[in-house]
């Protein structure tokens, strides 16, 4: 008889745990939504316009790589005119020197 009071009271004390755990998270979600919200708010940015805002960050990002992109062209251009300089000037050393 007393392990099964013993079982009710862990299991009544094990139920209100949870339950304090839970409504401990909620509060938390709703705080740190409450936050987040003021946060954007504070930038400028309205609770409505989150699909904006997504699509602000992925416009930046796609510019982003096509800056990336643009400069690894340019450094390939420039590492080729200089290549293709000195090339010539070899050319031109040696069609000299040929040439005597």
């Amino acid at each position: 008889m007393m392990g099964l009071q013993e079982a009710r009271v862990r299991a009544i004390v094990a139920e209100t745990l949870v339950e304090q755990r839970r409504l401990r998270d909620a509060d938390i979600d709703a705080v740190v939504e409450k936050t987040v919200a003021r946060t954007l708010i504070s930038s400028g940015v309205d609770n409505e316009d989150r699909g904006e805002l997504r699509a602000d960050f992925q416009y930046l990002r796609r510019w982003r790589r096509n800056v990336e992109q643009a400069q690894s062209f340019t450094l390939k251009a420039v590492i080729t005119v200089i290549v293709t300089g000195f090339v010539g000037a070899v050319w031109l050393g040696v069609k000299t020197m040929l040439g005597k």
